[in-house]
C-alpha cells in the first residue's frame, strides 16, 4: 500500500468512489472534484493497493476559518494553501476494503502532513455512527454542526495540535 497525492487523471475514479461512499445528496460531483483537483491537488491523500487501484482517499482544503462551512464543499476558491486549519470533506473507502484499517492509515498521514505544514489542526464533520471512529484517532466531538450539507445531521470533530 502506498499513499500519494492526486492528479487530474484520477478524476473519474475519485468521483466513482465518492458515489459509492456517499448518497447523491452528499456526494461531490465530478465537476466539483475537477475544480478541487485544479485548485488543490496536494490536499488529496490517495491510498493505492499493490495493483495500483485506489482503495481509499481523503480530501479537503486549508483555510483560516476554524469552522467547516457548507460553502467550502462547493467552492474550491475558498482554499488558502497557507491557512491555519485543514478541513476534511470526505474520508472515502470502497466498501470491499472497509474494516481493514485503510481509512485510519490515510487519516494518520493527513494528521502527520498537517502537523508538518504548521497548521493549528484539522476539522471535519461526520454522522453520529462515526464519532467514535474519529475520537479513536484523536478528534474531539464538539457537538452538533450547523451544517445542513446533504440535508443530514452532522457532528463537528476537531483535532488541535
Amino acid at each position: 500500500m502506498k499513499i500519494r497525492k492526486a492528479a487530474i487523471n484520477d478524476l473519474q475514479e475519485l468521483a466513482r468512489i465518492e458515489r459509492e461512499c456517499f448518497p447523491v445528496a452528499k456526494a461531490a460531483t465530478e465537476e466539483i472534484f475537477c475544480r478541487r483537483l485544479e485548485v488543490y491537488p496536494d490536499f488529496f491523500w490517495i491510498l493505492e493497493n499493490e495493483a495500483g487501484e485506489i482503495v481509499s482517499f481523503v480530501n479537503g482544503m486549508a483555510t483560516d476559518n476554524e469552522i467547516l462551512t457548507d460553502e467550502m464543499f462547493e467552492n474550491p476558491d475558498l482554499h488558502n494553501k497557507n491557512g491555519d486549519w485543514q478541513m476534511i470533506f470526505g474520508v472515502n473507502t470502497l466498501p470491499e476494503f472497509r474494516r481493514k484499517g485503510y481509512a485510519e492509515k490515510v487519516l494518520r498521514r493527513v494528521v502527520e502532513d498537517t502537523k508538518k505544514d504548521g497548521r493549528k489542526g484539522i476539522v471535519l464533520t461526520c454522522k453520529d455512527k462515526l464519532v467514535s471512529f474519529y475520537e479513536k484517532i484523536g478528534f474531539v466531538n464538539e457537538g452538533l454542526s450547523e451544517s445542513t450539507h446533504g440535508n443530514a445531521i452532522w457532528y463537528n470533530m476537531r483535532m488541535i495540535f
